[in-house]
C-alpha cells in the first residue's frame, strides 16, 4: 500500500456518495464507491498547441498522491463550453493515464505514445474535441499514472512473484523498458490491491469512481464550462468507467462508451480472464447485468462496438445493444464498426459528431 498509507483511515471515516435513489445507492454500495472532494487545485502549466489552450493542473482528494490532471480548451471561444470527462483506458498500462488521450505540448511519456498509438488510432482524442469546441478535462484515476502505487518495495508475496517474472525476462533473454517493468509489476499488484480493497470495504471500480466523481466536481465548477451540459467519454476500461459515473451522476448527460459493452452472462467463463477488476466487481454482476447498468443514466448514450474486437463475444455484445435499445429508446445509440479492441479514427468522428449534437455545441 506504499503511497497510500492514508487509506484506510479515508476509507474508515468517508461517506458514501450521495445519492437520489435506491438503485444508484446500491451501485455505489457495491462498488464500495467513496465521497472526495478535490482540494488545492493548481495550475502547475499552460500552452497553446494547435488551436487549443491546455492546462496541467494538479489537486489532492483526501488520500493518496496529488492527482495530475490536464484541461484543453479551444484556444479561441466565447462563452461558456459544454464540459466532457476524458477517462483513460486500463490496457494493462499503470505507469501512465491520462495522458495517453493528450497531447501536452512536451513530448510524450513513453506509455503514453505507445497506448495512442495501438489503440487510439495515433490520435490525441482530448486535443481533437477540445478543438471541436469542448472543454475537457482529463485526469489519472486511483492508480494510474500520478496516483500509481509505490511498487519499489514489494510484499513478500508480491516480491516472489517479482522474482518470478525477472526469470522470466532473463530466460527470454530480454529487458524490459523502467516503463514496461512498471506496467508488468502493476499487473500483479492489482489482485493484491484488490484484495486489500475488499477487505477495507471497497475495490479498484469503486475507487477508481471515487476519483472521477470528484474529477467531475472539478469539470463542473469551472468558469469555462456550462454544468448543465457534462458529458464523459472513454474507451475500453474508460468506457466502464463512463458507465458507472453517468449511472452514479445524473448530471452526466451524454456518455461515450468505446468496446466496452456485452452482457455479463457473455463474458463467463471464457473472457473473464480477458477484463480486469474494473469490470469484474464482486456482486456487481449477480445485482444486474452490465447493460442495465449503463442503461441507470439519465442522459444519452452512445456505444461503439468493434465486430472484431476479442474481448468480447460478438453474441454478448449484440444481446447488450438489443438490451440497451429496449430500456433507453431514442436515448440511446449503437454503431457496430468492422474494428478490434480500438478507437479508430472513423469511430472517434462520430464520436465526435454525436457529442456535439447532444451537448449543443455552438461554434
Amino acid at each position: 500500500m506504499a503511497g497510500y498509507l492514508d487509506l484506510s483511515a479515508y476509507l474508515a471515516g468517508a461517506e458514501p456518495p450521495p445519492l437520489r435513489d435506491a438503485d444508484r445507492q446500491r451501485l455505489a454500495r457495491i462498488l464500495g464507491a467513496r465521497t472526495a472532494v478535490a482540494t488545492d487545485i493548481r495550475t502547475e502549466r499552460e500552452w497553446r498547441e494547435g488551436g487549443v489552450h491546455g492546462r496541467a493542473l494538479s489537486w489532492d482528494v483526501g488520500f493518496g498522491p496529488r492527482t495530475r490532471a490536464f484541461l484543453l480548451t479551444p484556444a479561441e471561444h466565447n462563452g461558456v463550453l459544454p464540459g466532457l470527462l476524458a477517462l483513460h483506458c486500463h490496457g494493462g498500462v499503470r505507469s501512465t493515464g491520462a495522458e495517453q488521450l493528450v497531447g501536452t505540448g512536451l513530448a510524450p511519456h513513453p506509455s503514453a505514445a505507445a497506448l495512442r498509438g495501438s489503440v487510439y488510432a495515433g490520435l490525441p482524442v482530448a486535443n481533437d474535441l477540445a478543438r471541436a469546441g469542448f472543454a475537457v478535462l482529463a485526469h489519472d484515476a486511483f492508480s494510474w499514472g500520478s496516483r500509481a502505487f509505490d511498487l519499489s518495495a514489494p510484499s513478500p508475496r508480491l516480491a516472489a512473484q517479482v522474482d518470478a517474472l525477472e526469470a522470466l525476462w532473463r530466460e527470454r533473454g530480454g529487458a524490459p523498458s523502467d516503463e514496461e517493468r512498471f506496467d508488468a509489476i502493476s499487473a500483479l499488484h492489482e489482485d493484491h490491491l484488490a484484495k486489500a480493497l475488499g477487505v477495507l470495504g471497497s475495490t479498484p471500480a469503486g475507487m477508481v469512481a471515487t476519483d472521477d466523481l470528484a474529477a467531475l466536481e472539478v469539470l463542473a465548477a469551472l468558469p469555462e464550462v456550462d454544468p448543465a451540459r457534462l458529458g464523459a467519454f472513454g474507451l475500453s476500461g474508460g468506457g466502464g468507467r463512463a458507465v458507472v459515473l453517468s449511472a452514479l451522476d445524473e448530471r452526466v448527460r451524454a456518455s461515450v462508451v468505446a468496446c466496452m459493452m456485452a452482457t455479463s452472462a457473455s463474458l463467463l467463463p471464457d473472457h473473464l480472464d480477458a477484463h480486469s477488476w474494473l469490470l469484474h466487481s464482486p456482486g456487481l454482476a449477480a445485482w444486474r447485468d452490465w447493460p442495465d447498468i449503463a442503461a441507470m443514466t439519465d442522459g444519452r448514450m452512445l456505444v461503439l462496438y468493434g465486430q472484431r474486437d476479442p474481448l468480447f463475444p460478438p453474441a454478448g455484445m449484440a444481446a447488450a445493444d438489443r438490451r440497451l435499445a429496449s430500456l433507453l429508446g431514442a436515448r440511446y445509440t449503437g454503431i457496430h464498426y468492422d474494428a478490434g479492441h480500438e478507437w479508430s479514427a472513423p469511430m472517434q468522428a462520430d464520436a465526435a459528431a454525436w457529442l456535439a449534437d447532444a451537448l449543443a455545441v455552438r461554434q
